[in-house]
């Protein structure tokens, strides 16, 4: 497959890196020639300065020979014109465009009709939605959707003193009983770890399983997470996602402030929001905090767009007795070192906007895909009627090193699966794969065979 990046920022170099380490062909453009650099510093790809709204410069890029265009910039406009330029110079090419701006995306139809982009991302939204998740699965740090929903892959950290810590998996497996509880990857040290029965869990152990979602609390209490119900939520900071949220909240029988240190800003966030209380004032500022009772609250949501304040924030939130904080990143290598000072729930938008770019990028039949960590993806495929892995028993398919069966959706059923158990057409297999191995879990996919 060949993908040309338009927008060389995090989300298009962590596009170009994943799709760079399975030995696919990528042209980045980007007008920045300090972020290209970091490119080909990086990753063994192809960049080209220019804009990617000029055909010149697509067409240099080899536009007519590409499978998929990619306009990932921060700038709605640049993402609509490389589109429209796109389709134009090769209409038959896969377009994904990221935009957030809700007067665009409400004609979602049209501008599929009119310029061909058959993807539209709103990284906005896939935000929400996790933090929502969160809300409702507080022990989870990590949360993502497989078959529209019905299938959750939950991460959550062993803590000192969980019973489970010490535990193989086999053990486990005896423990859940009837629960249908599936560890797809253990993360240790940053390191992603496809398990088998004889792996064990540890302190310190980011654990993601897969369950159905009307088993997610009850797979919760059995992992030691019984979690309190959360009805207060503070959020820190009145932008596009901090609006997005409060209006999504505002549904649910939660109560909601919103502060922001802008006051015009709250002027605007007070029109739009009904049962809201809009608060003007700095999440970085203790005095304020303590003034609006922050320790009170069972969540604060720290959304601005300057990470260091919203790590600031989040801090003194527990700090002041807040028991949970929720906190947005734009950076995502600084992921891993906010947990080392006690900030467990982060949300990244640009990490989300990777996330959904994934799920249209594979192929093989590959409906959907969600990312763990840096080192493994979860896919799900559908077995089509002329696939060679009908008819064949799990134990049989010869999947490389790395590669776990996780479930098969039969039907309207979910079974967790045995070496023995026999593919069937219309089936959903739902597979983590390390990262090295998925260029080969896809070919198996598209050609069926094992």
């Amino acid at each position: 497959m060949k993908a040309i990046i338009v927008g060389a920022g995090e989300v298009g170099f962590h596009i170009a890196k994943r799709l760079a380490s399975e030995n696919k062909d990528v042209v980045v453009i980007d007008r920045n020639p300090g972020v290209l650099q970091r490119i080909l510093e990086h990753m063994d790809v192809q960049v080209l300065e220019g804009s990617g709204c000029s055909p010149l410069v697509l067409g240099e890029a080899g536009i007519t020979k590409a499978d998929m265009l990619l306009a990932v910039t921060d700038s709605d406009e640049i993402n609509l014109m490389a589109c429209t330029f796109a389709n134009m110079l090769a209409p038959g090419l896969t377009k994904l465009a990221r935009i957030r701006n809700d007067e665009y995306t409400a004609y979602g139809q049209q501008l599929a009709k009119g310029i061909g982009i058959g993807i539209i991302i709103n990284p906005e939204v896939e935000v929400v939605r996790t933090i929502e998740h969160m809300l409702r699965a507080p022990g989870a740090v990590d949360i993502c959707d497989l078959a529209g929903g019905r299938i959750k892959i939950v991460g959550t950290w062993i803590t000192p003193g969980n019973p489970l810590a010490g535990t193989n998996l086999m053990e486990l497996r005896r423990k859940a009983g009837d629960m249908p509880l599936i560890v797809a990857a253990i993360v240790r040290d940053e390191a992603v770890i496809v398990p088998t029965g004889s792996d064990e869990i540890r302190d310190g152990d980011l654990v993601y399983f897969v369950c159905e979602d009307r088993q997610l609390q009850a797979v919760f209490s059995f992992l030691g997470n019984r979690a309190a119900k959360k009805s207060s939520v503070l959020i820190i900071g009145g932008g596009n996602i901090g609006l997005r949220l409060a209006q999504a909240l505002e549904k649910k029988p939660i109560h909601v402030k919103l502060m922001d240190k802008d006051p015009e800003r709250c002027a605007v966030l007070a029109e739009e929001l009904d049962r809201t209380v809009v608060l003007v004032g700095d999440g970085t500022d203790q005095e304020a905090l303590i003034e609006e009772n922050i320790g009170s609250m069972d969540v604060v949501v720290t959304m601005t767009g300057n990470e260091e304040s919203n790590i600031l924030s989040s801090l003194l939130a527990k700090k002041l007795g807040t028991p949970m904080a929720i906190t947005r990143l734009n950076k995502i290598e600084y992921m891993p070192l906010v947990r080392a000072i006690g900030l467990e729930h982060i949300v990244s938008p640009r990490l989300s906007a990777v996330n959904s770019i994934f799920k249209h990028v594979r192929k093989g039949g590959v409906l959907s895909a969600v990312a763990i960590k840096d080192g493994a993806e979860a896919l799900e495929a559908l077995v089509g009627p002329e696939s060679d892995l009908v008819g064949r028993a799990l134990k049989d398919l010869s999947f490389p090193k790395g590669v776990l069966v996780l479930c098969i959706m039969r039907a309207d059923t979910v079974l967790i699966p045995g070496g023995h158990d026999v593919i069937q057409r219309g089936d959903r297999l739902f597979i983590l794969s390390l990262t090295e191995s998925i260029p080969e879990v896809e070919r198996m996919l598209s050609r069926g065979q094992a």
